[in-house]
C-alpha cells in the first residue's frame, strides 16, 4: 500500500490540537484556578489535575482497545474530537464562574475523551501508510505529539502571566474546533480489526501480567521504565509549585520555559540513548544512570533555592531520563514476539498511568505536610532504592555490572567468542574448566550478552542474595554428595534435565569435573555428566570447550588451602576494595578465556568409548592449553 502524504498530515495535525488542548486546558487549570482558592490549597489542585487527566486511562484503556472493532477506527476519533467541543464549553464556562471544581471536571473529561480514542488514532497508522509506512507514521506522530506538548505548555504559561480571558477561551475552543474539522479531512480505508481482551482494567492487568511473566525479567523492566513517567509527572507537577515559591519566584511564563527547557533535554536524552545504545550494551547501565539522576534529585533537594544550581541540576536529570529510558523501550520491543507486542505495550501503557497517578498522589502527601522542595528528595530516594532493587531483577543487568565491575581488577582476554554465534534452531552445550569459585561469575559476567542455564551446586541457593540471582538464570541445583549420599537420586535425574533442556533449545553450562581444582590441573576422574550428555546430544547442539587461564593463585583458587574458600567472604573483600578504591592500587590480574568447538570429537568419542576414556579426552584438552 503506497503512503498517503495527505492522510498521514491530517492525522498528525488532528493529533497535534488534541495534545496541544490537553496541555493548554491543564496548565491553565494549574496557573489560573489555583488564584482563586487559598494558597495552602495550591498543591491539592495542581496533583489533582494532573490526576484527572490520567486517571480514565487506568479506567478505560482496555475498553478504548476495543472500541476500533466495535465502531470504527475513524468514526471513533471523530466522535471523540467532536466531543472535545462540548468539553471545551465545560472548560470555558469554569473560568467564567471561577469554578475549581468545574475545570478539574472538564481536565477529567478530556482525560476521557484522549483515552477512549488513542488507540483508535495509533491504529489508523497502519491503515493509512500500510506495514512499509509504520515506522515513519509512528515517528512522525511522536514528533507532533513531543511539539503540541511543548507549544501547549509555552503558550498555555504566557496567557496565564496575562488577565486576558477572552485569550484563553478562543484558544481553547478554536483548538477543539480545528481539530475536529482536520479529522474530517483524513481519508482512509481501514482493516477490520479484532480484540478480545477484556474491558475490565483489572483483568486486564491480571491477564496480561501473567503474558509478561513468560519473560524473564520482562515485568521488572516495565516497572523500571514507568519510573520514567513517575519521575517526569512528578517533576512537572513540582515545578509549577516550587518556582513561584520564595525565593526563586519566576513568572508562569519563566516556569513554562523550564518545563519546555527540560522536555527538550529529554528528547536529545533519548537521542543520545538511542547513539549509544546502537553502538554498545547500554540497557546494563541504567541502573548506574538511575543512580546519578538519584544523585542529582539529592542535589536539587538542598541547593533547589539558587537557581544557578537547580538549573543545570534539572538539565541533566531531564537529559539522563532520555538516556535512561530508551534501552528500556528497546529491550521491550527485542524481547517481545511482534503478535504479543499489542498487547504488552498496553500494559506498559496502563502501568505507566498507574506511576503517574501514584506520582500525584504522593505528590500530594509530601506537600501537604513538608516543603514542595521535599518532593526532590522523595522522588530521589524511590530512584536509588528501584534502581539497586533493578540490578537484581534482570540476569543481563546483573552479568553486565558484574563484568563492569571485573575489568577493575582482571585483565580479560577472550579467543573464540564466535563460536557462541548459534543459527536459527541450535543451541549451546558450554563445558569450562574449574580453576576458581569467581570463574562461573566471570564467565557469565563477560558473556553477559548470551544466555545460559548453569547447573549449580545447591548450598548456593540457600544464600538469599545469590540463591534470588541464581533463579534469574534458571540454575539447576546438583547436590554436593561430598556432604550426603541424599541427594544421589537428584544426581541421577539431572542428566535427564539437562538432555531435556538441550531437546528444548535451551543452552546449559555445567563443569564436568563439579569442582575447583586442588592442584592446579582439571580431574574429572569418573564423573558421568559430561560422557551421558554427550552420549545423548541432539543434532541441534553445538559443544563448546571453555578453558579459564589466570585464576589458579588467586585468592578465588584454593592453591595453598585446605578448603574452597567462602565466596562470601571474597566478595565482601572485593566491596570493601571498591568503596575504598585500594582495587585501583593494585595490578589487574591476566585472565584469557578460550573457547574450542569440539562437537564432532567429543560425539564421536563418547559413542565409542567409555565415560573413563571419555573423560581423559576431557582432561588432556583442558590441561593442555
Amino acid at each position: 500500500m503506497k503512503v498517503k502524504e495527505n492522510s498521514f498530515i491530517s492525522l498528525f495535525a488532528t493529533n497535534f490540537c488534541g495534545v496541544m488542548n490537553d496541555n493548554v486546558l491543564k496548565i491553565l487549570t494549574c496557573f489560573v484556578a489555583v488564584s482563586w482558592t487559598a494558597p495552602e490549597l495550591k498543591a491539592t489542585i495542581v496533583n489533582a489535575s494532573a490526576a484527572a487527566l490520567v486517571l480514565p486511562y487506568l479506567l478505560f484503556s482496555p475498553l478504548a482497545s476495543r472500541l476500533p472493532g466495535l465502531y470504527g477506527k475513524l468514526k471513533t476519533l471523530r466522535v471523540a474530537k467532536f466531543a472535545e467541543l462540548f468539553i471545551m464549553a465545560i472548560a470555558i464556562a469554569g473560568f467564567v464562574v471561577q469554578s475549581v471544581g468545574l475545570c478539574l471536571f472538564s481536565v477529567l473529561l478530556m482525560g476521557l475523551q484522549s483515552a477512549l480514542y488513542s488507540p483508535s488514532k495509533y491504529a489508523l497508522i497502519r491503515d493509512i501508510g500500510g506495514t512499509e509506512g509504520v515506522a515513519r507514521g509512528m515517528g512522525g506522530m511522536e514528533a507532533f505529539s513531543f511539539m503540541a506538548m511543548l507549544l501547549g505548555t509555552v503558550v498555555a504559561s504566557f496567557m496565564a502571566d496575562y488577565d486576558m480571558p477572552m485569550l484563553w477561551y478562543s484558544v481553547l475552543m478554536g483548538l477543539a474546533v480545528v481539530g475536529y474539522l482536520l479529522s474530517l479531512t483524513i481519508k482512509v480505508r481501514e482493516e477490520p480489526q479484532r480484540d478480545d481482551t477484556s474491558a475490565n482494567p483489572i483483568r486486564f492487568i491480571r491477564e496480561s501480567y501473567q503474558m509478561v511473566k513468560s519473560y524473564p525479567g520482562l515485568n521488572s523492566v516495565i516497572n523500571y521504565l514507568s519510573l520514567f513517567w513517575w519521575l517526569s509527572a512528578s517533576l512537572q507537577m513540582l515545578l509549577i509549585i516550587f518556582c513561584e515559591e520564595e525565593p526563586l519566584s519566576l513568572s508562569h511564563t519563566q516556569t513554562g520555559l523550564l518545563l519546555a527547557l527540560m522536555a527538550v533535554c529529554i528528547t536529545i536524552g533519548c537521542i543520545a540513548g538511542g547513539f549509544l545504545d546502537g553502538k554498545r550494551f547500554l540497557f546494563g547501565a541504567t541502573p548506574l544512570i538511575g543512580i546519578l539522576i538519584s544523585a542529582l534529585l539529592v542535589v536539587a533537594f538542598v541547593f533547589g533555592t539558587k537557581i544557578v544550581v537547580l538549573l543545570p541540576a534539572l538539565v541533566g536529570i531531564a537529559f539522563l531520563g532520555g538516556v535512561f529510558k530508551i534501552p528500556l523501550d528497546a529491550y521491550i520491543q527485542r524481547t517481545v514476539p511482534a503478535e504479543q507486542q499489542g498487547t504488552v505495550l498496553a500494559y506498559f501503557n496502563l502501568i505507566s498511568f498507574v506511576y503517574i497517578f501514584v506520582a500525584s498522589m504522593t505528590n500530594l502527601c509530601v506537600m501537604t505536610y513538608l516543603p514542595s522542595r521535599y518532593v526532590f528528595l522523595f522522588t530521589g530516594v524511590i530512584f536509588l532504592v528501584s534502581s539497586l532493587v533493578f540490578i537484581f531483577s534482570c540476569r543481563q543487568v546483573v552479568c553486565w555490572i558484574g563484568y563492569y565491575f571485573m575489568r577493575w581488577h582482571y585483565d580479560i582476554n577472550v579467543t573464540g567468542r564466535e563460536m557462541l554465534e548459534t543459527k536459527r534452531d541450535e543451541n549451546l552445550l558450554i563445558l569450562p574448566n574449574h580453576q576458581a569459585v569467581i570463574d562461573p561469575l566471570m564467565l557469565f559476567a563477560t558473556f553477559y550478552r548470551e544466555k545460559f542455564r548453569p547447573l549449580v551446586d545447591e548450598g548456593y541457593f540457600n544464600i538469599p542474595l545469590i540463591g534470588h540471582v541464581l533463579s534469574l538464570f534458571s540454575a539447576i541445583p546438583v547436590p554436593d554428595l561430598r556432604k550426603s549420599r541424599k541427594g544421589v537420586e537428584k544426581v541421577m535425574q539431572l542428566g535427564s534435565i539437562v538432555n531435556a533442556a538441550l531437546e528444548e533449545g535451551t543452552n546449559v553450562l555445567f563443569y564436568p569435573s563439579g569442582h575447583i581444582t586442588t592442584d592446579g590441573r582439571e580431574s574429572i576422574g569418573t564423573r558421568q555428566m559430561a560422557y551421558n550428555t554427550c552420549k545423548e546430544l541432539p543434532e541441534n547442539t553445538r559443544v563448546i570447550l571453555v578453558h579459564i587461564k589466570g585464576l589458579w593463585g588467586s585468592a578465588w583458587s584454593r592453591k595453598g588451602k585446605k578448603a574452597t574458600p567462602s565466596i562470601i567472604l571474597l566478595l565482601l573483600s572485593s566491596f570493601v576494595q571498591i568503596v575504598t578504591c585500594t582495587i585501583f592500587l593494585r595490578k589487574r590480574r591476566a585472565v584469557t578465556i578460550s573457547l574450542e568447538d569440539v562437537t564432532a570429537e567429543l560425539r564421536d568419542v563418547a559413542q565409542t568409548s567409555d565415560r573413563v576414556a571419555f573423560n581423559k579426552v576431557l582432561e588432556d584438552k583442558y590441561n593442555s592449553w
